[in-house]
């Protein structure tokens, strides 16, 4: 239960925290190189090993849901891609989330870092292998060749949106996982529930009347902002009303809890 009144020191230290924590660039994005260096190691492709992995699904996946879906070879490819590719993005940032503090329960207990910058860590490490799923994006897109308009302009803002998001959640989620170790299991079952709940490799317009249950799905919003764009089509206003709804409750939410309980983080990882 959050508290009714939030100590005015308490609440000036969250915010330098995650001001400090985004401003310090240069150490979370030499953070995030080195988990991803450090994942492959002495790997001759590093991270294409998951680009390879998730083009050879999605290869598998977009003929057989085609045809199970009735749904054009070529369109069906596109969406499931795009939506496959940002999904990886947004369900690693959830679950790992949950592990951000207590993995870095080294660096916590040694080093005085804002903690905001472990989250940045995260977000830019998953921005940095949703770089490389791309390019399963672009070889789709280059032979789909949707027709594009300045609609894709929004695809950077909505991937932007996505990391903006992930800092808050990343804070919330992961202070709650300190102190209560039986979260991440809760959350990662979850996402598994999730992606079938969520239109990645079904369309919304398939549930027919029933379409508006699609719309209280928060994760499809996140999904649109990226894969509307790069599919020609404009952003709905809903979405842009639930994503900027979400963003805002989340920041405020996040600030108030995180503020009351930053202090306690070192003690529970």
């Amino acid at each position: 239960m959050l508290p009714s009144q939030i100590d005015p020191r308490s609440l000036q230290l969250a915010i330098k925290d995650i001001k400090d924590g985004l401003l310090n660039v240069h150490m979370w994005t030499l953070l995030g190189w080195q988990d991803i260096k450090q994942r492959y190691r002495r790997s001759v492709l590093g991270p294409f090993w998951l680009t390879i992995s998730t083009g050879a699904l999605i290869g598998g996946m977009g003929p057989l849901y085609g045809r199970l879906l009735n749904q054009p070879i070529g369109d069906y490819f596109a969406y499931l891609a795009i939506g496959f590719v940002v999904w990886i993005l947004i369900s690693n940032l959830i679950t790992e989330s949950c592990l951000v503090f207590i993995s870095a329960e080294g660096f916590i207990k040694q080093i005085r870092l804002p903690y905001t910058l472990y989250i940045a860590r995260l977000v830019w490490k998953n921005l940095i292998i949703f770089a490389h799923n791309l390019v399963i994006v672009t070889l789709v897109l280059i032979f789909y060749q949707p027709t594009w308009n300045w609609h894709v302009i929004f695809m950077p803002v909505g991937v932007l949106v996505i990391a903006l998001n992930g800092i808050w959640f990343g804070l919330l989620v992961g202070l709650l996982c300190a102190r209560f170790r039986d979260i991440p299991q809760i959350v990662a079952s979850l996402v598994q529930v999730a992606f079938f709940l969520t239109p990645v490799m079904w369309k919304s317009n398939m549930l027919g009347r029933h379409e508006w249950a699609a719309t209280f799905n928060p994760l499809f919003h996140f999904l649109e902002i990226v894969r509307a764009p790069l599919l020609g089509s404009a952003i709905p206003t809903s979405t842009y009303v639930a994503v900027l709804a979400m963003t805002i409750v989340g920041y405020l939410v996040t600030l108030r809890v995180f503020a009351r309980y930053r202090s306690r983080i070192a003690y529970w990882v």
